[in-house]
């Protein structure tokens, strides 16, 4: 037979005929249809490579056009960090853990193609042909004996440190339901105040501390000088730390043209601006005119109080003098602005409907969130008034405070509208902040709380509950558990992480945080990846307060936009509607304000040319993290991990986005 010939069988089976060719494969072909040619078939294997060639090329030109726009907006990035923090020692590390892996990934792609035992647990047993799989055995050896029993204890003590704090956060969420079941709220005495006799009512201090918020002053200004109050009982300070000088005298006009109308308002400037908002506090503090006022409401620049805040917050007080503090709860203008406001909303809604209201009800005491709170002077005098010594003077001031055996209250009915950060830049610095401050605080007060004359339960509520379990161990294990031991334990499955860590509870507890805002259900899982990603910040915060880096002292006011609700503009519009004398006010000052106006479109026409020619930022240690994740997760997929590929994967997707400066992206 010749050696291009074809032999062609045909045999009729359940109503189809088979063709068999040279041996080959088996077709089912329609009973009708005839036998085909040498021909066709070579057609019909050209057009299946042709396929597969094209989906080959076209995923080759995806990868490319993906690495390309990485590598592009790497080349044109501006770096956040400065050089020391890029070289920091946790830098250092994730880059060095990333090297090591890239290796390890190597080897073990090497020897699944070779067909060795990735998971052999007795590596002397098998038999060794060429270095390389010498090499390979040996590290199988030295990992078994000495790294995987070391790596395994590390990932039950976090696993340990998991499981208290998701049982701690189970508690208040079930606190949380009982409140809302018994219908739990702060109580206020009906005949709290006459509303027709002002001179029953108590004076109070507005103060409203600002350094360069120039987007949000005006809006602020005007919502403190609508509270309900009689006129000649409340005093409304700004606290103007601003140093451009064209800004303080915008501030300046503001407060002026507010005094015409008939507002008690005052402006305040240091000359000296130490200590950031605590030493602005403390230094409005100290004017002769406060010993007269009974309490201090703290307004930051962009809260927008309404104007019966003031009546639904001072009436707690009266008949509890054991009454420090009256926390409101805050509410958000841009909470749908992008991704990143969704997800930080997801957060503070928890930290509010269920952290700070259960510990207010049950405990009678919670961290100051540093505004849209009311403060009894004689509380803030006995604590020892408003210290410089940490980045979390709110916090600070509480603690003292509940030392000294004063109890607070948390309104969760009353809001106040403010804005989220809607920039990762502007987040990430507030977060290292808010997860450095309270460790330096920690060190500080530790003492004090060891002597305080306060009981066991609330002594143990503070050290072990306030500080180290929500301040130091939460951070502490998810960058460690998550960042750091998950994608190690796919090269030592020897102690490799069970499902219910990296999947079920996780879930779990992220449904639990989602529970207070239920429009953000859509939102679970990159709430979950976005925590984990978040960790990172967090844990670099929280050491370098712990052990007082230099980074744990700084202070970056966080950036505002001055987003306003409609609602805030229809009111804005009614009252100038209703203002008569507005005309004079601007006539006197339309000299000034055609000057400060010249001058801010000039400052405005450079800010415009600075932010067409300002780049985005890089994140290293993210952009680190994201490799070091996408390393592990190819290095799961060779051992058929499935869930834990996964969670790897979109795990370094999303530090990925991070890293590349894309959370805070608008959305369509």
């Amino acid at each position: 037979m010749a050696p291009s010939s074809v032999v062609v069988t045909i045999e009729k089976h359940n109503s189809f005929p088979l063709v068999e060719i040279n041996g080959s494969e088996s077709l089912l072909l329609p009973e009708k249809q005839k036998a085909a040619s040498p021909k066709q078939l070579t057609w019909v294997l050209l057009l299946k490579a042709h396929r597969a060639l094209f989906f080959f090329s076209w995923l080759a030109m995806t990868v490319k056009a993906v690495f390309a726009s990485v590598k592009k907006r790497i080349a044109h990035a501006g770096i956040n960090e400065n050089d020391s923090r890029n070289r920091g020692k946790l830098y250092r590390f994730i880059k060095g853990f990333l090297v090591i892996s890239i290796v390890g990934l190597i080897f073990e792609v090497v020897a699944h193609f070779k067909k060795w035992n990735l998971g052999m647990i007795q590596p002397l047993e098998v038999e060794v042909h060429g270095i390389l799989q010498w090499f390979y055995v040996s590290w199988l050896s030295f990992r078994v004996d000495y790294i995987a029993p070391l790596v395994l204890m590390l990932s039950k003590f976090c696993i340990v440190l998991f499981l208290i704090q998701s049982l701690d956060r189970l508690v208040l969420c079930f606190g949380c339901f009982w409140i809302k079941y018994k219908k739990i709220k702060p109580m206020i005495q009906d005949d709290a105040y006459d509303l027709e006799d002002a001179s029953t009512f108590p004076m109070v201090l507005v103060q409203i501390p600002m350094c360069n918020e120039r987007e949000v002053y005006a809006q602020s200004i005007a919502a403190a000088c609508e509270l309900d109050w009689p006129k000649n009982r409340i005093l409304i300070q700004v606290l103007d730390d601003s140093d451009d000088g064209n800004l303080q005298r915008l501030i300046k006009e503001e407060v002026l043209s507010w005094n015409e109308k008939g507002v008690n308002i005052v402006y305040r400037h240091r000359l000296i601006r130490t200590g950031y908002k605590a030493g602005n506090l403390k230094s409005a503090m100290a004017c002769d005119y406060v010993k007269d006022y009974e309490f201090v409401a703290i307004l930051d620049a962009d809260f927008q109080p309404n104007p019966d805040f003031l009546k639904l917050c001072i009436p707690h007080f009266k008949g509890n003098p054991e009454l420090g503090l009256v926390q409101a709860r805050w509410a958000f203008v841009n909470k749908e602005e992008n991704l990143l406001t969704r997800l930080q909303n997801i957060n503070l809604c928890f930290h509010f409907e269920v952290e700070q209201q259960v510990n207010g009800v049950f405990l009678n005491f919670f961290g100051f969130n540093g505004t849209a709170g009311v403060w009894r002077v004689k509380a803030l005098e006995e604590s020892g008034g408003w210290l410089e010594r940490t980045t979390v003077e709110d916090m600070d001031i509480a603690v003292r405070a509940h030392l000294k055996g004063w109890k607070f209250i948390f309104l969760n009915d009353v809001k106040v509208l403010c804005e989220l950060p809607e920039s990762y830049e502007a987040y990430k610095k507030q977060q290292h902040r808010w997860h450095s401050g309270p460790m330096q605080l920690f060190r500080l007060c530790l003492p004090s709380i060891i002597t305080s004359k306060i009981s066991i339960w609330k002594k143990t509520n503070l050290i072990f509950l306030f500080f180290l379990l929500r301040k130091l161990i939460l951070p502490f294990y998810s960058f460690t558990l998550f960042c750091i031991i998950l994608p190690l334990t796919m090269f030592i499955p020897e102690a490799e992480l069970p499902l219910w860590v990296i999947c079920y509870i996780p879930v779990f507890m992220s449904f639990l945080n989602i529970l207070p805002s239920p429009k953000s259900f859509p939102f679970l899982i990159p709430y979950l990846l976005f925590e984990n990603t978040m960790s990172v910040t967090k844990f670099n915060a929280m050491v370098s307060g712990l052990f007082q880096l230099g980074s744990s002292y700084e202070w970056v006011v966080t950036k505002k936009t001055g987003r306003s609700s409609e609602s805030d503009f229809l009111a804005f519009a009614e009252r100038e509607s209703k203002t008569s004398n507005d005309e004079k006010i601007l006539r006197r000052h339309s000299e000034s304000g055609l000057e400060l106006l010249s001058k801010l479109n000039q400052q405005e026409m450079k800010q415009k040319v600075v932010s067409k020619k300002k780049r985005n930022k890089v994140y290293r240690k993210e952009l680190a993290l994201a490799f070091l994740l996408l390393t592990a997760s190819a290095r799961s997929l060779l051992s058929e991990h499935g869930v834990h590929f996964y969670f790897l994967l979109f795990q370094g997707l999303s530090f990925l986005v991070v890293g590349l400066d894309l959370i805070g992206e608008q959305m369509n």
